[in-house]
């Protein structure tokens, strides 16, 4: 029960739905819960409506909390869903360049999409990746909400995944963020 005060909302009470109990059983998770609620602390802003990253925000605490994920895959996961939700979507259908749909080799953070093999040459700030993180990333911007987590990828695969949301999240939000900085 919400009531509104001068400038801001107080809470009267509330009623838990979901516990997330497991955050409390393994320091690991809790760390990883923190570090994408710091995050989502920076790109949201009280009185706005942000549906779409509280559902992203609960649907990964929910993966963390209840599965047995490989905790920096979630991450990579969230961390690209995320850059969607706030407008940095990538060109995922043909190279960001020359429009070519096949040959696609590389992931350009500069330019926010996928480049063939010509034009990914020409560009410095490009990660050469697999077909199967190719697909992992189509399928990170074009999945509905609650099937987000629901695939897995080989762990090459997943190391590509994990530079590419790094990076990507630090330049687009022009902010670094440091996993190791919570414990």
């Amino acid at each position: 029960m919400l009531y509104k005060g001068t400038n801001t909302y107080n809470i009267n009470s509330c009623e838990t739905i979901e516990m997330f109990y497991n955050l409390r059983t393994d320091l690991d998770k809790l760390k990883y819960a923190s570090y994408i609620t710091k995050i989502i602390n920076d790109v949201t802003n009280e009185n706005e409506n942000s549906y779409k990253i509280l559902q992203l925000f609960l649907n990964t605490i929910y993966t963390i909390s209840e599965t047995e994920k490989d905790l920096d895959f979630v991450i990579s996961i969230f961390k690209l869903r995320l850059l969607c939700i706030l407008g940095f979507t990538p060109e995922i259908d043909r190279c960001k360049m020359c429009k070519q749909e096949q040959d696609i080799l590389y992931f350009s953070i500069k330019d926010n999409g996928f480049k063939c093999g010509v034009c990914g040459k020409q560009d410095k700030s490009v990660i050469q990746i697999s077909k199967g993180t190719v697909d992992a990333i189509k399928y990170i911007v074009l999945a509905p909400p609650k099937k987000l987590f629901s695939f897995n990828i080989t762990s090459i695969c997943m190391k590509e995944l994990q530079i590419i949301a790094k990076l990507y999240l630090n330049e687009k939000l022009e902010k670094e963020y440091k996993m190791d900085t919570y414990y």
